[in-house]
């Protein structure tokens, strides 16, 4: 989740909806300023036994961060508490339960979006061999409770930790026991972002299919293979899901904006205080008319928090995210950006794309939706086709767009060579979590503390 940054939009205030559009046109850039942004969390322990750290303890998560600083990194603080950084790669944050982000800085290729996630990770290797801390690369804590994780005083947390209850009986675990791997990509105009985002939120599943990585919940398999997927279904379906409106005509910023606006409330930033707003009509604080806040009126800062506080499969910022894949290792931290790159970066990959998808219907996608968390690459498709077949077809496009854009490394390899992981995934049939499966009812012989010695980074 964001780390919030005060900027000048905190005191521009909406005086119309153009203004709240000028966020998502101010997005629009020429193709040669597309950059590319990976963010990726992992999983905080204890290499003593396993448990998670608490944010003060010695050696736990704000020593982290402080030792991170002789990097270069520069300490950002909320009322008193260093709660990320920032530096020339991007910033470091924390999830609500201590979860370790990198949300890089934008990139123009995937060979340094891949060297800038190789930094990092020695970068916390080394820090973490210092405080007695390792980092698990997975979907979700395969073995720990709501109750045995800590919480980082962070103000925007202790307000969605109250509010999640009231609208969902799954938001607290996505919270404190999920870790992602997202790709923050550019768009050219207004249409452009329509085929992207829809393109991109139909094969989302299909992501989430190849990076499957959570099959386990408190000690025991849980029946699916993306899990963390799966959580997302009953946390709060005011601000999750498919969003069938971005297939139907007439989708743009104006109908996205109105969708936002939809969404209720979370909070707003006021002297660097987080004010808890939950469940209230941001409409209403565009006219000065809530209680909490008399007579104030939202801010284009408001309008930006308030955007990132909607969690769909897709996102619209100035930018779009995608949102649909599991935690995991360094090769599919570089892995995802390069599926997505492949397919949006390129008119002609784009076009493959849409035809791939254009035909199925709403409850297609709901359908699959739903179905892909627990069947991985074995869901169906409108026609019966597997996932896994289309996962071969939808890869070889990627992997021919990648190819035209020829961002070559010094030994003269295209971007192609980080979709490596993924091919073999889509030739064997086998997710990521149905191999940590074989591994725990084989191998392991049910000791799922082997994890932390295999799956770590």
């Amino acid at each position: 989740m964001s780390t919030r940054k005060a900027g000048e939009g905190d005191i521009l205030p909406i005086e119309s909806k153009d203004d709240l559009l000028s966020v998502f046109e101010g997005g629009c850039k020429p193709a040669e300023r597309w950059r590319i942004g990976t963010e990726h969390e992992k999983f905080v322990y204890r290499t003593s036994d396993h448990l998670a750290p608490s944010y003060d303890e010695q050696g736990g998560i704000r020593d982290l961060l402080m030792a991170m600083t002789r990097f270069g990194w520069e300490p950002i603080e909320e009322n008193g508490y260093v709660i990320a950084l920032a530096g020339d790669d991007g910033n470091v944050s924390l999830e609500p339960a201590g979860q370790f982000e990198l949300s890089g800085a934008p990139l123009e290729n995937l060979h340094q979006t891949c060297a800038e996630t190789g930094r990092h990770l020695k970068q916390v290797q080394e820090v973490g061999k210092e405080l007695g801390l390792g980092f698990l690369g997975l979907g979700m804590w395969p073995d720990k409770r709501r109750d045995d994780l800590p919480i980082m005083p962070k103000g925007r947390y202790a307000i969605m930790l109250r509010h999640m209850p009231r609208v969902g009986s799954l938001g607290l675990d996505m919270m404190l026991r999920t870790c992602t791997i997202q790709t923050n990509l550019d768009y050219a105009s207004e249409a452009d972002m329509v085929k992207k985002f829809r393109v991109s939120l139909a094969l989302q599943p299909l992501a989430t299919a190849l990076f499957a990585n959570s099959p386990f919940t408190e000690g025991k398999p849980n029946g699916f293979l993306s899990y963390r997927s799966h959580i997302w279904t009953d946390t709060d379906a005011a601000r999750t899901g498919m969003l069938p409106f971005v297939f139907e005509d007439g989708f743009g910023f104006e109908r996205w904006a109105d969708y936002i606006l939809d969404v209720p409330m979370y909070f707003a930033v006021r002297d660097g205080k987080y004010v808890d707003l939950a469940g209230q009509d941001f409409r209403a604080f565009m006219g000065g008319k809530l209680a909490a806040l008399p007579g104030e009126r939202a801010t284009i800062g408001d309008w930006n928090d308030h955007i990132s506080t909607a969690f769909p499969e897709v996102r619209l910022k100035s930018y779009l995210e995608m949102r649909g894949a599991d935690g995991g290792p360094w090769n599919r931290i570089c892995a995802l950006p390069a599926f997505w790159v492949g397919l949006l970066y390129d008119d002609i990959a784009l076009d493959a794309a849409w035809d791939a998808v254009k035909h199925w219907s709403i409850e297609d996608h709901h359908r699959i939706r739903d179905e892909v968390p627990r069947l991985g690459l074995q869901a169906k498709g409108p026609r019966g086709r597997s996932f896994q077949q289309l996962g071969k077809d939808i890869l070889a496009i990627a992997e021919a767009g990648l190819t035209r854009r020829a961002r070559l490394n010094s030994s003269g390899d295209n971007e192609a060579i980080f979709l490596a992981p993924l091919f073999e995934i889509v030739e064997s049939g086998k997710t990521p979590a149905e191999r940590l499966l074989d591994a725990y009812h084989g191998r392991w012989a049910g000791d799922l503390s082997r994890v932390y010695a295999e799956e770590s980074f």
